[in-house]
Parts: structure tokens; C-alpha cells; sequence
């Protein structure tokens, strides 16, 4: 029997490689003979490194750079295919958990960390970068991000602007004669599932702004400061538009990465499918196993589980739905999955019990399971 083990992370609780790993020894201790292939999973966002770079065997870096107000943040970068690739998340270098013990001070943080780990990955020789985007503490755009690669933003008198995104407001030109040529001869791949636009009532600052300390009194800063850099990004021909589904994400760094960096918007969960060649797998397979913390009757709608069904059924792949919970019309999981379960025994008077028993439960559910997969009762 060949299975597929896909899951995403269990968040706050376990990793994807680690569920793989739970589900993996749990079917291998009741069906030795199994041909079990491990694929961990992610949507673009928290654990997009770990699971890219553990699907190709690579190896985790931490890369010291400056957080979003200027401290030192470490930072991960995954590496593989001997080192032409890599991986990074934007929150691990400028996201909005650096700055739990902190002010939120959103006129003055920046991606300037995120450029630094871009460059740390064209330094290890990389030429495909897949960058998640999510989480940030950020509204500059990208542009903290591109001084890290050379650019350098210019008033009209000539004279450079301060970093932040607050100065953007007096933005004349982006100097490109710095550039890391290197950049553009890299192929970027944004994992964004994301779909406001830079400006206006579904932009950026209107929508993520509160949750990155932005108020009533400097929206209109960081509004006009976003408005003023994208005037500048067409008068010199880098981006005809910031109406692209993305390009709000991450306080604008979809654009910004766009526009500095020529990369490409697209999915999170299939850059990730792709990008790990699940498809490839799942010939000849018996059973696709695929799961999350909480699954919801909404899955089809676009969601990692959901995706990764219906590639598993256009091969004719039966999908086992493992979550550690699940919400919603049970009608919803039945046009989706071939069979649904969730780990949580349904003791647990709160999510923190949950969370404390969840290895505990998957190892009992997947053992379960995979019994009754030994016996034939399910699969193809």
C-alpha cells in the first residue's frame, strides 16, 4: 500500500514534519510493508520554511539580521537543491511577534530584515527564492526591504530619506544604481493568499493597520505615504498597478516585491503543492492522509486541506482528513474528503488542554486508523 502523508502544521502545537513523523510510525507499526512518503505541508505563511525545505531535504539556516525597529532578530532561511533555492518568511525578519514586549511603532517599522535575508539567500548561491508573506509588523511597501538590496529613495532636492515609511511622504525618485544585480537574475515566487490592494478601503492600512498600532491620527500619514510611493513606482515605469489581488499584503510588501523585485504573486497552498511536487507523488498512491490544527466546513474554498484534496482526487487518490479539530456542517467535510477525523478525544475543557494532549491524541487516532486500514475496511 502506498500513502501520501501532507498535512500543514497543527498550530501552536506541532510542526508539519512532526506530524508527518507521528502518522508515518503510527501506520509503519501496524503496516511495516507500507510504502509511506512524507510531504509536509504549508500555506505560504508560519511554518513555509520548515516545510519546503524539509520536502527537499535541505538544511535550515539562521540568519541574524535587523528585526523592525532596528534590534537583532535571527531569522530562518531554508536552502536545498544544493543551494540554487531557498526559502524565507518575512515575519521570522519583520513580523509583528518581534515586538510582543515592545511599542508597536508603525511610522517607523520596516522590512529592512526581510531585504538582509533575501540578500543572505542570493549570498548562498540561490536563483529560485519563495518568499511567505504574512504577519508583519510593517507599512513601508517594501521599501525598508529594497535599501537592504541598494536601492536608495530620494527627496527632490536629491538627498536620501530616513528609513520608514513615514517619510515616503516627500518620495521624488527610486535610485536603482545600487541594485544587487543579482536580484534580477533570481526567479521569486510569493507565497500570498492575500487579496486586498495596496490603497484605499480594502488596503493595507485600513484593514491590517489597527493590528500594527496604527490609529485614526496616522492612517492618513501611512495612506499618503503609500499613495506617494506608488505615483513614484509608475511615473518610473515599475508597476503599472497597485490594484493586483497581494499587493496590500504584509503592509504592501506584495507590491514592494513586485516592484523591486520582479516577483510573482500566487497562491500560498499550491506554490507549496508545487513546489513539492505533490502531484508527481500521488501516482499509484492508495491514500492521501492530509490535516491541520482546526479544519472548518469552508475548506474547499481555497484552503491548503482542501487543495490538496483535489489533487489527490484528480488521481483517483481517496484523502483521509486527520485534523486536531473540526468545526462547522459535517455535510461541508463530506464534499471534500473521503473520510474525516478529528484527534481531539472532546475531554479537554479548553484549547491550552488541547493544545498539551495533542501529540497524545494524534499518536492514539492515527494508530486507530491505521488498524483499520490494515484491514482493508477502507481505501481504494
Amino acid at each position: 500500500m502506498k500513502i501520501i502523508i501532507a498535512p500543514d502544521k497543527y498550530k501552536g502545537n506541532m510542526t508539519s514534519p512532526e506530524l508527518c513523523g507521528i502518522i508515518r510510525d503510527e501506520f509503519l507499526a501496524e503496516m511495516p510493508d507500507a510504502e509511506i512518503i512524507c510531504i509536509p505541508l504549508a500555506d505560504g505563511g508560519d511554518g513555509t520554511t520548515e516545510a519546503l525545505t524539509a520536502a527537499h531535504h535541505g538544511e535550515i539556516r539562521t540568519v541574524t539580521v535587523s528585526g523592525p525597529l532596528g534590534k537583532p532578530a535571527a531569522a530562518r532561511l531554508g536552502i536545498y537543491d544544493a543551494g540554487k533555492a531557498a526559502v524565507l518568511e518575512m515575519a521570522t525578519a519583520s513580523g509583528l511577534a518581534l515586538l510582543k514586549n515592545e511599542t508597536l511603532q508603525p511610522l517607523r517599522a520596516d522590512t529592512f530584515g526581510t531585504g538582509e535575508l533575501i540578500k543572505a539567500a542570493l549570498d548562498a548561491g540561490a536563483q529560485s527564492l519563495t518568499v511567505g508573506i504574512g504577519g508583519s509588523a510593517t507599512t513601508d511597501g517594501g521599501t525598508g526591504m529594497a535599501r537592504a538590496l541598494g536601492y536608495r529613495f530620494l527627496d527632490g532636492a536629491g538627498n536620501e530619506l530616513p528609513p520608514g515609511p513615514e517619510a515616503l511622504n516627500r518620495l521624488d525618485k527610486i535610485d536603482i544604481s545600487a541594485v544587487d544585480p543579482r536580484l534580477f537574475g533570481a526567479k521569486i515566487k510569493v507565497a500570498c493568499d492575500v487579496t486586498n490592494p495596496l490603497l484605499g478601503a480594502n488596503g493595507t492600512v485600513a484593514v491590517y493597520g489597527p493590528q500594527k498600532g496604527v490609529t485614526p491620527a496616522t492612517a492618513p500619514v501611512l495612506e499618503s505615504a503609500l499613495t506617494r510611493l506608488s505615483q513614484v513606482w509608475k511615473k518610473q515605469g515599475m508597476l503599472d498597478s497597485v490594484e493586483q489581488p497581494g499587493d496590500g499584503a504584509a503592509g504592501g510588501l506584495g507590491a514592494g516585491l513586485r516592484a523591486f523585485c520582479h516577483a510573482e504573486l500566487v497562491s500560498g497552498a499550491k506554490l507549496v503543492m508545487e513546489a513539492a511536487e505533490l502531484e508527481k507523488h500521488l501516482s499509484g498512491a492508495d491514500l492521501l492522509i492530509t490535516g491541520e490544527g482546526c479544519t472548518d466546513s469552508q475548506t474547499d474554498a481555497g484552503k491548503l486541506c482542501g487543495e490538496v484534496a483535489a489533487a489527490a482526487h484528480r488521481h483517483g487518490v481517496p484523502v483521509l482528513l486527520l485534523s486536531g479539530a473540526l468545526k462547522g456542517d459535517p455535510a461541508g467535510f463530506s464534499r471534500v474528503f473521503d473520510y474525516a477525523f478529528s484527534t481531539s478525544t472532546g475531554a479537554h475543557a479548553n484549547l491550552a488542554e488541547a493544545i498539551k494532549a495533542g501529540r497524545r491524541d494524534l499518536i492514539f487516532t492515527a494508530r486507530n486508523l491505521a488498524r483499520i486500514f490494515k484491514r482493508g475496511v477502507c481505501g481504494k
